[in-house]
């Protein structure tokens, strides 16, 4: 954008730090004729930290923008009655209890978010003690440690060291701003294929769809007696919940209503911590970029790892990358390239390039459980694009699905988002045809009947292939980096 690329040119770092938290806001202000009144006010609610402060050896600064997001295990601010509820009892350890890099392609199309185990194996950096100025050498340690021993300062040069991405911005959270944060927003829809129960964080999850608070939702990214009951499986419930979060937010009707929209900032503002790097300007110009972000355009991944439970002397079971393959992931970053392809399809389909891949080649048809030929499906158009309907309806008739043929006008011609009506009994005939319309929001209406209603919106009503997955098939191979699109990751898991 011009302004990041004048801050660049004048040897001056664009004001990024806080944009996921603040861009979505700024969207609807920043078209609006208080908005530097309002974002100016939004501004002054930041808690400001400064984690770049003497820091030196510091990898090359390169293509788009990266900041480190972490989780504290910090509750001091919780009521005795919350902590027992949610299982918050004992002491804090003032660390880090999630880790994620967030890169910000230079077009501002593309977020691809990075977790970090907390438990990985590192050596933290030579440094100084805040507390006693007392200087200590480098030493082996897991990566969530940086915190206690060094504070945001120490945590951001133990990454960029494992990395060597260039940390431009830092966002702080903690379990009240989580909390927070998730209520204002009215509750989080997480979907899981299953029940969930630990008794440990007091989580109970029945199998389906459920609106989690803030409380509940803390429990959910915390859980860690669940399946095998390693870091790793929990950051992927982390990865699924962020998702949901983005997914919430980009179709939450507080978006388009300021009152509401100031509440839910000010109350995200108010609960982390960030650098000093964020201005009025850069939040209303954030705003305008993110007019053409959508879900697809997110993607998740994690590092690779060699040994869930390499064992330290001194520290004990510890997580060890797979160093090949955490270098090619990181690379990519550094290159400003999306970590999944079909993630560069999405963001190109949605800037109107059609819908064949690279080279002009058809992307792989989607797997699915359901015979799309017992699938009912009725699609009616909710935009004033003339026959826009009745294209997806013969997209969804060639790929298999038992269109009606008839496409009709909706209710309402300015859906936004592609929408699925169904009835609850037809749950997997439901999802199947979500995979054929990647993006799509699916809504359930119980006594429907069998027939899905396909609302086409101005976005996600591009059509992707589906065939049949055999009994016997295999789960296909993830991307480099086990990157998935933003859109899988906010379904059922």
């Amino acid at each position: 954008m011009a302004m990041g690329a004048e801050a660049r040119k004048n040897g001056q770092r664009p004001r990024w730090g806080v944009r996921i938290a603040t861009g979505l806001s700024v969207l609807v202000l920043g078209a609006s004729g208080v908005g530097h009144v309002m974002v100016n006010g939004l501004n002054a609610d930041v808690n400001r930290v400064n984690p770049f402060q003497g820091l030196t050896d510091r990898p090359r600064d390169t293509g788009g923008v990266n900041f480190l997001v972490v989780g504290t295990d910090r509750r001091d601010k919780l009521s005795h009655e919350q902590r027992e509820k949610y299982r918050l009892g004992g002491s804090a350890c003032d660390c880090t209890d999630t880790l994620m890099l967030v890169h910000l392609s230079a077009d501002h199309d593309r977020a691809s978010v990075v977790s970090l185990p907390r438990d990985s194996y590192t050596k933290l950096p030579a440094h100084t003690d805040a507390g006693t100025g007392k200087r200590h050498a480098a030493v082996p340690a897991k990566l969530n440690s940086a915190y206690a021993h060094g504070g945001a300062h120490l945590t951001v040069s133990t990454v960029e060291a494992m990395t060597g991405i260039h940390i431009d911005h830092y966002l702080e959270v903690d379990f009240t701003s989580f909390m927070r944060t998730v209520d204002v927003l009215g509750g989080v829809p997480v979907c899981t294929d299953k029940s969930l129960q630990d008794s440990y964080s007091g989580l109970n999850l029945p199998a389906g769809t459920t609106n989690l608070d803030g409380g509940r939702a803390l429990q959910y990214v915390r859980a860690r007696h669940l399946g095998d009951g390693s870091d790793l499986s929990r950051m992927k419930r982390q990865q699924h919940f962020l998702a949901s979060v983005v997914e919430k937010a980009t179709d939450s009707g507080v978006l388009m209503n300021p009152v509401k929209l100031r509440k839910v900032a000010s109350t995200v503002l108010q609960s982390v911590r960030a650098d000093d790097g964020l201005g009025s300007d850069e939040m209303l110009e954030l705003g305008r970029a993110m007019r053409r972000f959508t879900t697809s355009s997110s993607e998740f991944a994690s590092v690779p790892v060699q040994n869930a439970n390499y064992t330290v002397p001194k520290l004990g079971s510890t997580v060890k990358w797979d160093k090949r393959k955490a270098e090619k992931l990181f690379r990519m970053l550094r290159e400003d390239r999306p970590l999944n392809p079909e993630t560069s399809r999405e963001t190109e389909r949605a800037k109107g390039s059609g819908e064949q891949g690279q080279a002009g080649k058809a992307a792989p048809a989607e797997m699915v459980g359901v015979p799309p030929g017992s699938i009912q499906v009725q699609v009616e158009n909710g935009t004033t694009r003339k026959g826009l309907a009745r294209r997806v309806d013969e997209k969804l008739s060639s790929t298999g699905f038992a269109t009606t043929g008839a496409s009709n006008p909706a209710a309402e011609n300015d859906v936004s988002r592609t929408t699925i009506t169904y009835d609850p009994r037809w749950d997997r005939s439901a999802r199947a045809l979500a995979k054929a319309l990647p993006g799509a929001r699916l809504v359930e209406e119980t006594g429907r009947g069998p027939v899905m209603r396909v609302t086409v919106g101005e976005k996600n009503h591009t059509v992707r292939r589906v065939r049949v997955a055999p009994p016997s098939a295999k789960p296909e191979p993830k991307p480099s980096g086990g990157a998935v699109n933003g859109e899988d990751q906010s379904s059922c898991a």
